[in-house]
């Protein structure tokens, strides 16, 4: 019997995944018990019944509402789960995507500007919008190999560039009478995600598109490369030593900039996603950069840096988020809402310090049941 429980002692010391998982649950937990207990201070009576309503989120609504909230919560969970997969992938070559919410933003601008004031089909937006955010991504990492500089400088700066650029770039296509683009429906129909038949499965909701399948693909894709193909693994050698990467032969410089590059090109693609589905416009008074980037930082890691990982991740936030909208029904401040949102994401930054001292009390436990013997 000993033998057995020392391997499974030492079994769970190995387990990355289990380790991982048990992390993000602990996370979601913890940031749960936190929001609850903010609904206590507030308004003792109702918090219970609130924090089930933020947790069943589209389930409180009845029979089509339900259905239809539910492809809600699908569509707005796209762009925050390619910003977590541009976070993830830049973070395998070693480089802390900070600027995902620049990239973002970047790929907004092209799109929308290209769909509002140039009439390219949706396509075109799609293309421009990568191109554009993968140069973002790549000149972080061209000022980090080149003149040295901090790869979060960098990606902060670049953030602040882009919002301005895009504020000033889209007055142009704005509402006269407001600070919003135009909606694409009335300037340029052709740009919209087509829906290919998917909003009937939920009830006809216009926010679900193509978005939807082509997320997930993207997940795959990144899987795939990251651990199936020569490229993926010369990403990660580099992202885990680049002197080692470049006396093996591998070109991590090149490494380095093609991987912001693509972290970019998802961040981009993200906000097509998102602006050419026509659910939103983009306001041309923007303070702050869109928070989603910042949102997809924790979201990677609360996802374990794990593609599909990230994928339900991304799908848990977005639905928690949407869920504490209805907070207001039980006489809580709106504000509310985005406190508990912000606290779940926040401890989800901590899913590595989790997962560090589990996997330490696991080690701790395999060694004494190692010495036992």
């Amino acid at each position: 019997m000993k033998p057995m429980k020392k391997h499974m002692r030492r079994s769970l010391a190995d387990r990355d995944g289990l380790q991982t998982l048990i992390a993000s649950i602990l996370c979601i937990i913890f940031g749960l018990l936190l929001g609850y207990v903010v609904l206590l201070i507030i308004d003792p009576t109702n918090a219970w019944d609130g924090m089930i309503a933020v947790l069943k989120n589209f389930m409180n609504y009845p029979g089509d509402a339900s259905t239809r909230y539910l492809g809600q919560t699908l569509a707005r969970s796209v762009p925050l789960l390619l910003c977590a997969l541009s976070v993830l992938f830049a973070y395998k070559v070693g480089m802390f995507n900070i600027g995902v919410a620049g990239q973002f933003t970047g790929g907004a601008c092209i799109a929308l500007y290209a769909a509002l004031a140039w009439e390219c089909p949706w396509y075109v937006c799609i293309i421009l919008a990568m191109l554009v955010a993968a140069f973002i991504g790549a000149l972080a990492a061209v000022l980090k190999l080149a003149f040295n500089v901090n790869i979060v400088i960098s990606g902060i700066m670049l953030n602040w560039i882009s919002l301005y650029l895009t504020n000033w770039i889209l007055t142009e296509v704005k509402n006269v009478s407001g600070p919003k683009t135009y909606p694409l429906l009335a300037k340029n129909p052709s740009a919209i995600l087509p829906k290919m038949g998917l909003e009937e499965l939920f009830c006809n909701e216009k926010s679900v598109t193509i978005a939807i399948p082509v997320a997930v693909i993207v997940v795959i894709i990144v899987a795939v490369i990251l651990s199936k193909t020569t490229f993926g693994y010369e990403l990660k050698a580099t992202g885990m030593n680049a002197n080692a990467a470049k006396y093996a032969g591998m070109n991590e410089k090149r490494n380095i900039i093609l991987a912001m590059a693509i972290a970019g090109a998802l961040a981009g693609l993200g906000a097509t996603l998102l602006y050419l589905t026509d659910i939103d416009q983009w306001q041309t008074t923007a303070t702050s950069v869109p928070a989603v980037g910042f949102s997809g930082i924790a979201v990677a890691f609360l996802g374990g840096l794990n593609p599909f990982g990230t994928l339900f991740a991304a799908l848990f936030i977005q639905h928690i988020t949407l869920g504490g909208g209805l907070l207001a029904a039980y006489n809580y401040p709106h504000e509310v809402a985005s406190l508990i949102s912000s606290i779940i994401i926040y401890l989800c930054a901590f899913a590595g310090f989790f997962k560090y001292v589990l996997r330490n009390r696991f080690l701790k436990k395999a060694t004494r049941g190692g010495n036992d013997e």
